[in-house]
């Protein structure tokens, strides 16, 4: 597979590929019509275009949830959903030298890392076009990153990730709900054309990232809502 100059860095990592998460994949498809809408996958309620989602622990499906039933689990540690966080926080004095990223090894400047609880590790995902992929290298480094950045001990495991776009001349961080991530993924995997992406992947990818530091707040003035 070949990247655009803007998604590559240099070195490869073992990766294999991830089945996109259903829900997600109808998320980056074609605008819904007047006439169809979604429904609530617990209660069968119709639903907002805006809606809450949960995230089921054992499979890693992510669930259209009503607000009704999706407040039940809010305060819910263990069990078989978790509530998705609704804000992403950007962290602006993110510090990651260049250095200290190549050292990941990943091979492309867009990526995402979140505590899996059921392997009990750090997982590295980035999009590609033919959805996400895993990084099995050991993630030695995150430690020393979560050293310099005590924020990233605030992500919640499973449903947080720390989304990072250092796409050239970009450094932005962001902990990120799951399924914003995961919208991402969508967004390139069904957008892409040819062997660099081609503009119509790159324009999404801008309004993306735009329309999330928009909407992101900062932790240090912000108290955490579910």
């Amino acid at each position: 597979m070949t990247h655009d100059s803007r998604f590559s860095q240099g070195g490869v990592a073992s990766a294999r590929g991830i089945t996109p998460f259903a829900t997600l994949r109808r998320l980056a498809n074609a605008r819904t019509s007047p006439e169809q809408f979604e429904r609530c996958e617990l209660c069968c309620s119709p639903l907002f275009p805006e809606h809450r989602h949960l995230l089921e622990a054992a499979t890693r499906k992510i669930v259209c949830a009503c607000d009704a039933c999706a407040l039940r689990f809010q305060a819910v540690v263990e069990g078989r959903f978790k509530l998705i966080p609704r804000d992403a926080h950007a962290l602006p004095g993110f510090r990651l030298a260049d250095a200290e990223w190549e050292g990941f090894a990943l091979p492309i400047n867009l990526a995402f890392f979140f505590y899996h609880s059921a392997s009990q590790k750090m997982t590295a995902l980035y999009p590609s076009p033919a959805g996400a992929t895993e990084s099995l290298l050991p993630l030695s480094s995150w430690q020393q990153l979560v050293a310099d950045n005590p924020v990233l001990e605030r992500i919640e495991p499973d449903v947080e990730a720390l989304l990072v776009n250092r796409v050239e001349p970009t450094r932005d961080y962001y902990i990120a709900p799951i399924d914003q991530c995961f919208e991402l993924v969508g967004l390139i995997r069904t957008s892409w054309r040819g062997l660099s992406g081609g503009e119509d992947v790159w324009r999404r990818i801008d309004g993306f990232f735009a329309r999330l530091k928009e909407r992101s707040l900062p932790l240090e003035t912000e108290e955490r809502h579910a």
